[in-house]
C-alpha cells in the first residue's frame, strides 16, 4: 500500500514538472516545435503533445506559426499567450499614484498616472482602488486574468510583503498592505521600491549573476543580488546605498545623518530646476542649457564617489536605474570616466550599466513579483 502511494504521488510530481518545463522553455524560447521541445527537454512526442493540448485549452498556449526546413513536412510552432494572465503595479510617492498593468512577459500593457498628496486615510485609499479600476476598465483588462498587484513604496517593508517597517519618507510606518488594497479586489503586497525596482532589472537582465542596483528616483535606495538571488541581508536593509555619507557634514538626510547619498543624488536634485518635469530636466541639459549643466556635473561628481564605494565593497556590474536610469544611456560613458578617474579600478572594467527596464520599474517590479510566482507555480 504505502508503494503503491508514494508512486502515485511520484508520477504525478513527474506530470506537473513535465507541465512546468514545456511552460517555461515556451516563455524563454517563443516558436518551438513539438519535435523542438522533445529534443531540448529529452520528452517523448506524446507527452509534449498532450500538455501542449493542455496548455492551449486553458489559454495558455497558441499556435503560432510554422517552422521551415526542417527536411520534411513544416512543423507547427507554439508560444505562450503573452496576456494570458496579467498583474498589475503602482509606485506611490509623496505627490503621484503611477498605475501599470504587464503581461507575463513583464511588457507594461498599460499605465496611469495621477498627481495624489499621500495620506494615511481612506479618501486616499479610495483614490488608489478608483485609478486600478479605471485602468483595468479603460484597457478592457479580463479581471478574471489578473494575478495580484504589487505596491511599490518609498519604505522597508517585512519579510512577508505585507507591512511597512520603516517609513520615514512618507511617515507610514506601520501601515499594512490592506490598506493599500482596501478597494483593490486582487491579492495584495507591498514591497521597498528600490528592490521592486531592482527585482524587475534581475528579472529582465537575467545574463547577470550578481549585481548592485542604484534606484535613482525621488529618493536613492538599492537592490543587491547575489549568484542570482536577492540578498536581502539580516534586518532586511541590505543595499541602502541612499545612506551612504559622501559629503562629511553636508546636507541632512530624512534619516537624520548628515551628507548623505540621498540628498545628493534623487531625481528631485534634477527636477527642482525645472519645477517636477525630469523629462523637462534632460532635454534642456542636450539643449547645453548653463544651469542644467551644472547641477548636472556636481550631481554626476557625487554620483560617482557613491559607485566607488559600492564598487569597492562588491566589485560588480552596477547598474543605474529608476527615474534617472530611463535617461542615463548616453551619459554612462561620463560616469565611468569619472568613477575611473578617482579610483585603483581597471580602467578596461565597464561595470557600470544602464538599466535595461527603464519606464516605471519601481511599478512593473511590484507587479512582476506575481507573474514570477505564476511561472514558478505553473
Amino acid at each position: 500500500m504505502k508503494r503503491a502511494f508514494y508512486q502515485t504521488i511520484s508520477n504525478k510530481e513527474i506530470k506537473m514538472n513535465n507541465r512546468s518545463n514545456i511552460y517555461r522553455t515556451l516563455w524563454e524560447n517563443n516558436d518551438l516545435s513539438r519535435q523542438k521541445l522533445v529534443s531540448m527537454l529529452h520528452l517523448s512526442l506524446p507527452t509534449v503533445t498532450q500538455n501542449l493540448v493542455a496548455l492551449e485549452n486553458e489559454g495558455l498556449v497558441r499556435a503560432s506559426g510554422i517552422e521551415s526546413f526542417t527536411g520534411g513536412r513544416n512543423a507547427k510552432t507554439y508560444s505562450i499567450v503573452n496576456d494570458a494572465r496579467i498583474a498589475l503595479g503602482v509606485d506611490i510617492t509623496k505627490s503621484n499614484i503611477t498605475t501599470v498593468a504587464v503581461d507575463l512577459r513583464g511588457k507594461i500593457i498599460a499605465k496611469s498616472k495621477m498627481k495624489a498628496e499621500f495620506a494615511i486615510d481612506d479618501s486616499y485609499y479610495r483614490i488608489i482602488g478608483d485609478e486600478v479600476e479605471k485602468l483595468v476598465s479603460e484597457n478592457g483588462i479580463d479581471k478574471k486574468k489578473i494575478l495580484g498587484i504589487g505596491f511599490g513604496v518609498p519604505g522597508l517593508t517585512t519579510p512577508d510583503n505585507q507591512e511597512v517597517f520603516y517609513g520615514e519618507i512618507l511617515k507610514f510606518a506601520g501601515t499594512g498592505c490592506k490598506v493599500f488594497a482596501k478597494y483593490v479586489p486582487y491579492p495584495a503586497a507591498i514591497f521597498n521600491d528600490a528592490k521592486a525596482a531592482g527585482f524587475a532589472e534581475a528579472w529582465i537582465n537575467r545574463s547577470i549573476k550578481n549585481m548592485f542596483y542604484i534606484l535613482l528616483s525621488n529618493n536613492v535606495g538599492g537592490a543587491v543580488y547575489i549568484a542570482n538571488e536577492r540578498y536581502m541581508g539580516d534586518n532586511i536593509r541590505s543595499g541602502e546605498v541612499g545612506h551612504i555619507i559622501i559629503e562629511p557634514d553636508g546636507e541632512k538626510c530624512y534619516c537624520g545623518q548628515k551628507g548623505c547619498v540621498d540628498p545628493y543624488c534623487s531625481a528631485t536634485v534634477l527636477s527642482s530646476y525645472t519645477n517636477g518635469n525630469l523629462e523637462l530636466f534632460f532635454r534642456k541639459l542636450d539643449e547645453g542649457d548653463e544651469k542644467a549643466l551644472a547641477i548636472w556635473e556636481k550631481y554626476m561628481q557625487y554620483l560617482a564617489r557613491a559607485v566607488i564605494n559600492v564598487r569597492m565593497l562588491f566589485d560588480c556590474p552596477i547598474v543605474i536605474g529608476g527615474y534617472v536610469g530611463e535617461f542615463f544611456d548616453k551619459y554612462i560613458d561620463d560616469l565611468r570616466i569619472l568613477v575611473q578617474g578617482s579610483t585603483i579600478i581597471d580602467p578596461a572594467d565597464d561595470f557600470i550599466l544602464p538599466c535595461k527596464f527603464k519606464q516605471e520599474a519601481i511599478a512593473a517590479g511590484a507587479a512582476v513579483h506575481f507573474i514570477n510566482d505564476f511561472l514558478n507555480n505553473i
